[in-house]
């Protein structure tokens, strides 16, 4: 899986050793469910980026963890003889992540990690807005961290 990192506002500090944890989650996604030859865009952001784009998008007036946007679901036209499937991109709030982290009680590590793979599922068409959807949503990040060694603290 071919992963573009952002980090914005280029301020924001966002050490190496996170940036490849995150390839490795998102690289393992891709194997595990046969999106290894896709593309994904994951922008590392603060909570003010996130809160304008929560409102832009989702009409909803405050920070939020992560937001995904499918390229599966938008108005771009199909790309004809495509090599390489555009998942999308994902967006994480690495201040709402430590803040969730902490409430947790488990490492900044593990929730960052726990973000890039629940926008991933979102991208490959996971929700958890009906009770159903939410257990299988839960039991594939449940699997995946597993797999990636990443258990509940």
């Amino acid at each position: 899986m071919d992963v573009a990192i952002k980090i914005e506002p280029d301020t924001l500090n966002v050490e190496h050793e996170l940036e490849e944890e995150i390839i490795r989650a998102a690289e393992l996604v891709g194997k595990l469910y046969g999106v290894e030859n896709s593309e994904l865009s994951i922008t590392l952001t603060d909570d003010e980026r996130i809160h304008e784009l929560n409102k832009k998008f989702r009409d909803v007036d405050r920070p939020t963890d992560v937001l995904s946007f499918a390229f599966r679901e938008s108005d771009e036209p199909e790309i004809l003889n495509q090599q390489v499937e555009i998942l999308g991109d994902i967006i994480i709030s690495l201040e709402r992540a430590k803040i969730q982290a902490e409430n947790f009680g488990h490492s900044y590590l593990r929730e960052v990690i726990f973000l890039t793979v629940h926008g991933l599922l979102h991208l490959l068409g996971y929700d958890h807005m009906e009770e159903e959807e939410r257990l299988e949503m839960e039991r594939e990040q449940d699997f995946v961290m597993s797999t990636l060694g990443i258990e509940r603290d």
